[in-house]
């Protein structure tokens, strides 16, 4: 029987999803037409198809496909970028195509896409730490600077991904000049390592003066490492393609027994025999009703059920993107 719930305190949006999708919901209520996104605005299924039901937005993942959309859609000649970062080459076609842009682009995100263009400028080579070469952020942040980034993986994930070079083994052109940036959703111990064993490889490895890794992504992997010693079960609420999510089931993985659910409707009181005590949190992409939908589920079954909520919100915002036209993006380039 279960008889009592630890829900990890933060959990859910960060600032970075809180400011792309209000300007998605902002963008199209303003604009006559359908409103086009480049990507999923951010990785979690129900707030994708939510937004496709409540404004009639479209997803795409090629701007070519606009042009299909235009022959059974009236479009408003907009398009908003995801809150994972796009390459400079993708904002320069869209603006070539006459779209105006809304970019949602997480400010954590940009401030690595920054670092890599400085340090290209600099000559030095990037080792870029990622999960896999298809992640739309590793894609963004390699588009900023292709011919001095090299993509390495966490030295958990070596092999998962034959794009992404071992960092026990990735060579570089210079060892003196070589700095190292990553994905903003990675494992925070993980990432520590795998950066250890580099800058043992490289002694002069340049970092960053900030971690890339971003607020929320550490903030929730310490509620789990808090949490986790306590329960028998360890829930993450978490869309298949959320980074952050993944790293948070992996992190419960390995100190409790967890499952991860993308919504309350993945239950199983199967699950639950023998289970006294259950963790629960959900990735920066998930909406906060459907963490209460799963506690909901488990006091139907267990009515005396004690919820034990501990922690801090996150005080951050981010200011919401305004419109570029097309030909300010060019005259930029």
């Amino acid at each position: 029987m279960v008889e009592r719930v630890y829900l990890a305190k933060p959990r859910g949006f960060c600032a970075g999803v809180v400011m792309a999708i209000r300007a998605v919901e902002k963008a199209a209520k303003a604009f006559d037409g359908d409103l086009v996104i480049y990507h999923q605005i951010v990785h979690n299924e129900t707030v994708v198809e939510r937004l496709e039901k409540a404004h009639h937005v479209h997803f795409v993942e090629d701007l070519e496909e606009i042009e299909t959309l235009q022959k059974r859609h009236r479009l408003a000649g907009t398009i908003v970028f995801s809150a994972h970062g796009i390459p400079p080459a993708i904002r320069e076609k869209a603006a070539r195509m006459g779209l105006v842009q809304i970019d949602a682009t997480c400010p954590l995100v940009t401030k690595v896409h920054t670092e890599a263009r400085r340090y290209a400028q600099m000559g030095y080579t990037i080792l870029l730490i990622g999960d896999s070469a298809d992640h739309q952020e590793v894609r963004g942040t390699l588009g900023e600077a292709p011919d001095h980034t090299i993509l390495v993986a966490v030295h958990t994930q070596v092999g998962k991904d034959p794009r992404l070079k071992d960092p026990y083994t990735v060579e570089v052109p210079d060892p003196e000049k070589v700095v190292v940036l990553t994905q903003t959703t990675l494992s925070v111990d993980d990432t520590d390592k795998t950066i250890a064993i580099l800058k043992k490889r490289f002694p002069k490895l340049v970092t960053p003066p900030r971690s890339d890794l971003c607020y929320a992504t550490k903030n929730r992997q310490d509620e789990v490492k808090r949490i986790a010693p306590m329960v028998d079960l360890f829930l993450v609420l978490s869309s298949r393609h959320s980074s952050n999510g993944l790293r948070l089931f992996e992190l419960a993985s390995g100190l409790t027994r967890a499952v991860r659910i993308d919504t309350p409707a993945d239950l199983r009181e199967a699950w639950f025999e023998g289970v006294r005590r259950v963790g629960i949190t959900s990735a920066a992409s998930t909406p906060e009703d459907l963490v209460q939908g799963t506690i909901r589920w488990l006091r139907e079954r267990w009515p005396d059920l004690e919820v034990i909520e501990e922690g801090e919100w996150e005080q951050i915002a981010f200011r919401e993107p305004t419109p570029t036209r097309p030909e300010e993006i060019l005259q930029a380039q």
